[in-house]
C-alpha cells in the first residue's frame, strides 16, 4: 500500500522534559520521490538546528533513482544515459559522502535527523548505531549479516569468501545535525544493481533479504518495506539510547 507524503513535524515537539531523555520521532512515509524526500530532510535539518523540533527518523521507499555522493565518480554508473532513461531511472548528485547508490522499490530507506551533541554522539558512533540497526533488521527476518572492516554498511558473509552487500550507508552532518542515512534491500530488484558499481566497489555483489531467504523471484513490494520499518526504528532508537515514538 502506498502512503502519501506526510510532514512529520505535526506531532514532534522540540526539547525534552527535565531529567528525561528526548524521544526519537519516527514516521513511515511510504513511497516518496527522491527530490521530495531530500527537500523534506533539508527543511527538517534547518528546524532541528533552530530547536523547533525534536530528533526525527524518516522511514520510506523511493522510486528507482541513482544518487551520487558529493565527491563520487560518475564512472561508477555502468549504464548509458539512454538505458537509464529507458528504465525510468534518474540520477541525482547529493551532498552526502560515499559513492553511487541505487534506491528503488522494495528497499527500506531511513533518514536520521539527529542533533548529535544533544545525545552525546559523534559521527562514528552514529554510523555504528545505524549499522547495528541494519544488522538487527536482517536478523529479525532470519538473515545473518554484519559489519565489514573498512566498508560502512551491512554485509552478508562479511568475512567470508563471497561478501554480499545488503545495506548501504552514507551520512551528511550540517551544523551538528545529521541527515541522509541508510538503504536496506528487502525485496528490491537486484538486477538494477548491475547498472552501477555499488558504493564505488566493482565486482561486489548486492543481495537482499528476499534473495538470502531463497525467494528472489518475487516483485518488489512496499508492504515488505513497511513491515521492516518499525523493526529498524526500534533497533536504531535502542542503539542510541532514545525512547521511540513511532507514527504512521
Amino acid at each position: 500500500m502506498e502512503a502519501a507524503l506526510i510532514d512529520p513535524r505535526s506531532d514532534a515537539p522540540a526539547g525534552e522534559p527535565s531529567g528525561e531523555v528526548a524521544p526519537l520521532h519516527a514516521r513511515w512515509l511510504g513511497r516518496v520521490d527522491y527530490p521530495d524526500g531530500h527537500a523534506m530532510q533539508k527543511r527538517l535539518v534547518s528546524e532541528r538546528t533552530a530547536g523547533a523540533i525534536g530528533d526525527q527518523l524518516l522511514l520510506l521507499e523511493h522510486p528507482a533513482v541513482l544518487t551520487l555522493g558529493r565527491q563520487s565518480d560518475p564512472a561508477h554508473i555502468l549504464a548509458s544515459d539512454e538505458e537509464l532513461a529507458a528504465r525510468g531511472i534518474t540520477v541525482v548528485r547529493t551532498e552526502r559522502g560515499g559513492e553511487v547508490t541505487y534506491h528503488g522499490p522494495g528497499q527500506l530507506v531511513a533518514y536520521p535527523i539527529i542533533r548529535l551533541h544533544e545525545r552525546g554522539l559523534l559521527v562514528r558512533p552514529l554510523v555504528r548505531a545505524l549499522e547495528s540497526a541494519l544488522i538487527a533488521t536482517c536478523a529479525a527476518s532470519g538473515v545473518a549479516a554484519g559489519r565489514r572492516d573498512g566498508h560502512p554498511g551491512c554485509w552478508c558473509d562479511p568475512d567470508g569468501q563471497a561478501p554480499r552487500k545488503i545495506g548501504a550507508l552514507g551520512l551528511r552532518v550540517e551544523r551538528g545535525v545529521s541527515y541522509h542515512g541508510i538503504a536496506l534491500n528487502i525485496t528490491v530488484d537486484l538486477a538494477d544493481f548491475e547498472l552501477i558499481d555499488p558504493c564505488g566497489m566493482p565486482n561486489v555483489p548486492s543481495t537482499s533479504i528476499a534473495h538470502e531467504l531463497g525467494d528472489p523471484a518475487g516483485p518488489p513490494t512496499t508492504t515488505s518495506v513497511e513491515r521492516a520499518a518499525p523493526i529498524f526504528a526500534r533497533a536504531f532508537a535502542a542503539a542510541i539510547g532514545a525512547p521511540l515514538q513511532m507514527a504512521g
